[in-house]
């Protein structure tokens, strides 16, 4: 009996040799269906790849790594961003080092709007050997941006793009830069990707919106126009080159440009406010308030379609609904001059002097422009304060002299309808 049981002790590490086989076994037992899951994810037969998932979850006690990285992905396009986030952590403890799951853990992080624990995740996978990944670096420019921390932004893009240069890295620091109002950094950064996609549209489009912010609206359009000719339906870039088109009077052309753009982005407020806007240029007034109203319904706290609707309720005479529309403008918005302008000859329409004199008095604030002065002064000689009116109309002519002078254009000078106002205050206020 002695001798069986030496033999029996003499096989060495058997007990061990079954474990590890036990082990090995588990773990074709979580991973053999794999390339199943795979399958389906690039299907996109969620509900499926969903069920398998699940049937490899409850077989390997939640332990399979694959399976709760595909559920986790599954889940953020679903929109149930919170339970991706736990599914990418689950698979983390499973594999703490893999870049690719720290990845997706600071994506869903991101979005989440955990921006400070997104860079944290990122600065981990930095260290797990992810230091010239592209993706990791732009991550971190993109919180960088959210956070509002400019510099360190820049500096996450400009190694993202040492690591590969890319589109959406050198957009992403074109804006850095546009934020930190360094707009020539930004062009000469979006002119540089440009060398490398001089066909993209989006490039094309931001550059001409860019050339339009520095007021260069040859450029602009130029940019613009060469974007068009790429994808001609774009709704961006038929929006900003309306937009100049518009700026030059030219109502139908820009009409005719936001048909096409109506028809891809029907419930877009601001090509709703263009178009009202050109159908006023062309006096077709009902047709502008039912345009800027859809504008306002899409958008109700944009101050300009308040404006707008300010405007045109004006124009036709309607004081109360100007008067509404008007105060909504500079609630939303307490910098806009002319807001505070055009209200005040709302309520002195509506018979209300005081009132009236204390808004072009904020106006005077923000804004100087002749219009302005103009309709103080009228406002005032209305009001009987005629020391005060005959001030305001000598400021109206500097006013309108300097801008004469500054846009080199004498017609403002000769004027029909401002030669008409200057002479009949001149005559109320016995101005020689």
């Amino acid at each position: 009996g002695g001798h069986r049981r030496t033999a029996a002790a003499c096989v060495p590490g058997r007990g061990v040799h079954l474990a590890a086989m036990s082990a090995a076994a588990r773990s074709i037992l979580r991973e053999r269906k794999n390339w199943l899951v795979h399958e389906l994810y690039v299907r996109r037969d969620f509900g499926a790849c969903l069920r398998l998932i699940d049937e490899q979850l409850d077989a390997s006690g939640g332990l399979s790594e694959y399976a709760l990285y595909v559920k986790g992905m599954i889940r953020r396009q679903q929109g149930r961003i919170t339970e991706s986030l736990q599914l990418f952590q689950a698979a983390l403890c499973l594999s703490p080092r893999n870049v690719r799951i720290l990845k997706q853990v600071a994506r869903s992080l991101q979005l989440l709007g955990k921006h400070r624990n997104a860079l944290s995740v990122l600065e981990q996978a930095v260290v797990c050997g992810a230091s010239e990944d592209w993706e990791v670096h732009h991550a971190k420019g993109v919180c960088y941006l959210f956070r509002r921390d400019l510099d360190d932004a820049i500096n996450a893009f400009e190694e993202a793009n040492s690591c590969h240069p890319h589109e959406s890295t050198y957009l992403q620091l074109g804006k850095a830069h546009e934020l930190k109002g360094d707009l020539t950094s930004a062009l000469e950064t979006y002119m540089e990707a440009l060398e490398s996609s001089p066909d993209s549209t989006e490039l094309l489009t931001t550059v001409g919106l860019l050339y339009m912010r520095k007021r260069d609206t040859d450029k602009a359009f130029e940019f613009l126009g060469n974007s068009l000719t790429h994808d001609p339906r774009d709704p961006k870039t038929i929006l900003a080159a309306g937009s100049i088109i518009q700026d030059h009077r030219d109502w139908e052309v820009a009409l005719s440009k936001y048909r096409v753009a109506a028809a891809r982005t029907p419930h877009n407020p601001h090509m709703w406010n263009n178009i009202g806007m050109c159908f006023f240029g062309l006096d077709k007034f009902i047709a502008s308030v039912a345009c800027l109203k859809r504008a306002a319904y899409l958008a109700p706290f944009e101050w300009i379609v308040q404006y707008n609707l300010g405007i045109v309720h004006l124009r036709t005479g309607q004081n109360a609904s100007a008067f509404h529309h008007l105060s909504a403008a500079v609630q939303l918005n307490r910098r806009l001059g002319n807001g505070f302008h055009y209200l005040a000859v709302a309520l002195g329409r509506l018979g209300d002097p005081d009132n009236a004199i204390s808004m072009f008095e904020r106006a005077l604030k923000l804004d100087d422009g002749f219009q302005l002065r103009l309709n103080y002064c009228i406002s005032l000689c209305n009001c009987g304060r005629v020391v005060e009116a005959i001030e305001q109309y000598h400021e109206f002519v500097r006013a309108l002299e300097a801008a004469a002078k500054e846009d080199g254009d004498d017609e403002l000078l000769t004027d029909p309808d401002i030669i008409i106002r200057r002479d009949a205050l001149a005559k109320a206020l016995n101005i020689v």
